[in-house]
């Protein structure tokens, strides 16, 4: 098994333990969390934490490369096991806290940022890379970042796909806490987060994080044009031949040579 979940003092621990390939979000990894989060709703815990199992100071990758189709469709599709599980985690009832100690990559970011709250060490980065493999973001992680960050920061992230440091991400909101290194992230986590949590009602809570959802929600919609336009640009690069480089740079480790334009899009 990729996960394991332990269930102590009603909080759900949810692990990432496949760090030998650095906790990749493949479809089997996504599936595995998606069945864990379920699971710790069901049995009524009133919060759940998402850790890893840290390889050379890798929290997760994020998207598995080799899973990225390369036939012309969407790689960011509604039904991929990836955006499903960041679905599942922002509409869980109940919080969803990512602890994070290490770097993390990609679609990870996206996840760390689907959860209520992040606390993180101090030696932590984060890094969102579609630019780096010519992958097309789609709307719905847009706008996810745009909300979480401010447009700026999100710009800096997705144009740059260079890694912020965690003091950085605290300063723009990305994290809620930090801390000075591994064993005070765990009393952090336990005593900020966790004691209070126990403590709080989980009705109220729960009632709270379905209106922050809606609210969220309510505050995003696209007219149906502007929608289509999204599309039109996003097919525009997942259809063409940087997608393709993108990919085949990064399993043949070589640096890519994109060849596009941004006239392409005009």
């Amino acid at each position: 098994m990729l996960v394991t979940k332990e269930i102590k003092d009603r909080i759900a621990y949810i692990t990432m333990n496949n760090g030998k390939h650095y906790n990749c979000l493949s479809e089997e990894m996504c599936m595995e969390l998606i069945e864990a989060v379920k699971n710790s709703y069901a049995m009524e815990c009133v919060g759940i934490v998402i850790k890893a199992e840290v390889n050379r100071n890798v929290w997760s990758a994020g998207h598995d490369i080799k899973e990225l189709p390369v036939d012309g469709s969407d790689p960011l599709a509604f039904n991929v096991p990836m955006e499903e599980l960041l679905r599942v985690v922002q509409d869980v009832p109940i919080p969803v806290i990512a602890c994070v100690d290490g770097t993390v990559w990609g679609g990870a970011c996206d996840l760390c940022l689907s959860c209520d709250m992040i606390v993180s060490s101090k030696t932590s980065t984060f890094a969102i890379t579609p630019a780096k493999i010519g992958i097309p973001y789609n709307a719905s992680g847009l706008i996810h970042f745009i909300n979480q960050l401010g447009i700026n920061k999100a710009r800096e992230m997705f144009f740059l796909g260079t890694p912020i440091e965690a003091e950085d991400a605290l300063n723009v909101g990305l994290i809620n806490h930090v801390a000075e290194d591994s064993e005070a992230l765990e009393k952090l986590l336990e005593e900020h987060f966790l004691a209070p949590l126990r403590r709080n009602s989980i009705l109220s809570v729960s009632a709270i994080k379905r209106q922050f959802r809606i609210l969220s929600r309510a505050a995003t919609v696209i007219s149906a044009e502007n929608f289509e336009r999204i599309n039109y640009y996003r097919q525009k690069v997942y259809s063409g031949d940087d997608y393709k480089e993108g990919i085949n740079s990064f399993l043949e480790k070589r640096p890519p040579h994109y060849k596009g334009k941004a006239s392409d899009l005009d």
